[in-house]
């Protein structure tokens, strides 16, 4: 940690100023303050660090020996200094015109999509370059751990709860809905299926780690106690198309996201099925790492969009 006998930045550059004019006036002038406020704050550093600076005459104002060291250490810092600004002033600019995001599956497929035509319509009413987009989509174990490693700079996870270690915001909300063919057997109940029957249910699910699987498990666990027992999977599969498509061809009931299933359930391909005491709603997050707030840049504008367009709406 610096002394506090170190001037701050601001001051070394009103003490440079004079050194290279030669006077209290010229540098007066060059900096856009009074005399008076440049006099004092060169006896303020002189004060600060203990050492005269300045020898003042009626001609003008002259270095001192010590001062002429203290000027090309000061002209060497402010030189580092205006560089840190340029390269921080680059990175900023990464990253509005460059972000990775990485997202489940569910938010991948069906509502990123929206989302970043709105992100790429500001882009373009503010007048500044489109921002290059790398996107990974993968389950939402996946996706935090790239935002931990820094592999990502901005995720979006559909788990029960937020990832440790990670800052969070919720952006929407989802419900997950369990769904046959027209021909399963459950099509035709005359009353909803219970929570019991469904854990007791061989089902076609997403792989471990996946932010559906999470949930569905969390509303068991809610419904059932803490250690429910459950069925062994007929099938696991890594995305949600293929989960559709095997519960499709009559390989077993699913639980997907609403979002996944809407066409199917409104052509009547798939069924939706009725449980009674499950809550199978969840939150959709976006998380990050670092501070309260989402990175500053496109990161920031991504979360802001996804906020106001849930449903992935433009």
């Amino acid at each position: 940690m610096l002394s506090p006998h170190v001037p701050d930045l601001a001051a070394l550059e009103v003490f440079l100023a004079v050194a290279r004019t030669g006077s209290l006036n010229a540098a007066s002038a060059e900096v856009g303050v009074s005399q008076q406020a440049i006099s004092a704050r060169i006896t303020s550093i002189e004060s600060q660090i203990g050492i005269v600076l300045l020898s003042r005459t009626p001609r003008g104002s002259t270095l001192t020996p010590m001062g002429v060291v203290v000027a090309e250490w000061a002209s060497r810092l402010l030189v580092a200094a205006a560089e840190l600004d340029a390269g921080l002033a680059s990175l900023r600019q990464d990253r509005r015109a460059r972000l990775r995001v990485s997202a489940s599956l569910t938010v991948a497929e069906q509502l990123l999509p929206a989302w970043l035509v709105a992100l790429r319509a500001g882009n373009e009413q503010r007048g500044e370059p489109l921002t290059q987009i790398e996107l990974t989509a993968t389950n939402s174990d996946a996706v935090a751990a790239m935002v931990r490693d820094a592999a990502a700079e901005l995720g979006f996870v559909e788990g029960p709860q937020a990832p440790k270690g990670l800052r969070s915001r919720a952006v929407g909300h989802d419900r997950l809905v369990v769904v046959v063919p027209p021909d399963h057997p459950w099509s035709r109940r005359q009353r909803p299926l219970t929570a019991a029957e469904l854990a007791r249910s061989p089902l076609v699910t997403r792989e471990i780690g996946s932010g559906t699987r999470d949930a569905l498990d969390a509303a068991l666990r809610r419904a059932l106690g803490a250690d429910p027992e459950l069925a062994a999977p007929a099938l696991a599969l890594s995305t949600a198309a293929a989960v559709r498509s095997a519960v499709i061809a009559g390989a077993g009931p699913a639980v997907l996201s609403e979002l996944t299933v809407a066409d199917d359930l409104s052509t009547g391909r798939l069924r939706g099925i009725q449980v009674e005491g499950l809550e199978l709603s969840r939150t959709l997050r976006a998380v990050w790492l670092g501070g309260a707030t989402p990175p500053s840049g496109a990161a920031r504008d991504l979360v802001a969009i996804a906020v106001a367009h849930p449903a992935g709406r433009p």
